[in-house]
């Protein structure tokens, strides 16, 4: 019996603390900083982007439970990273700076994403 290959996950150009525009879902055209990229699966957490409802029972932290509004992950092909020049989103592309160090910049402008 041969073994499944599993497809390994692509390149994520997005880093925590981006800004990001959701292109795609139910949250389109959100704009919020990552919160949390999740390599395993290739999915984000937006702020503000993607809530879904969560009901929780009675505890310590909230002592009356009931429904509260979350963050949920996103496929990080819904999300497009916001130019730090422009404001408009763009494609993330890499180059060498003049210290020789791979940054990634922005595709749009070429401005450095710091």
């Amino acid at each position: 019996m041969e073994k499944k290959k599993h497809a390994q996950p692509a390149k994520i150009k997005l880093r925590k603390g981006d800004t990001v525009k959701v292109i795609a879902g139910d949250s389109k055209g959100t704009e919020g900083k990552i919160i949390e990229v999740i390599l395993a699966n290739g999915r984000a957490i937006v702020e503000g982007a993607n809530l879904v409802s969560k009901h929780t029972k009675p505890n310590a932290a909230s002592p009356n439970g009931g429904i509260i509004k979350k963050e949920a992950a996103i496929h990080i092909s819904n999300l497009m990273l916001v130019d730090p020049k422009s404001g408009k989103p763009t494609r993330v592309g890499r180059k060498r700076n003049d210290a020789g160090k791979l940054v990634r910049i922005a595709k749009t402008t070429g401005e450095e994403i710091k």
